[in-house]
């Protein structure tokens, strides 16, 4: 998704959210509960967790994350980074049809 088709406002969350992130140190971010700091900003990061059947899409998210690594020999962390830009792909693609 090139960033120009990103909307202004979702370039100024993301512009946060990558300046904030490249300030804590690796070993730090494992242990920041990044929904908890976004939730106040987007408060359904908070509320799905009462609603959403987790488990089932943790399960088919776990069995593309795989899919990924064994496929292309992809690393845990490349496999994640992979599948988030399809996801933000996709969305960006639906919305861009409306």
């Amino acid at each position: 998704m090139p960033f120009s088709l990103i909307s202004s406002k979702a370039r100024v969350v993301l512009g946060k959210i990558l300046k904030k992130s490249s300030k804590i140190q690796p070993k730090k971010q494992n242990k920041v509960d990044w929904t908890k700091a976004w939730s106040t900003k987007y408060p359904i990061l908070k509320q799905y967790q009462k609603e959403v059947d987790i488990q089932k899409y943790q399960k088919e998210i776990s069995r593309l994350l795989k899919e990924l690594q064994d496929t292309y020999h992809y690393n845990e962390l490349d496999a994640m980074l992979v599948l988030k830009d399809i996801l933000a792909q996709t969305y960006f693609k639906k919305k861009e049809k409306k």
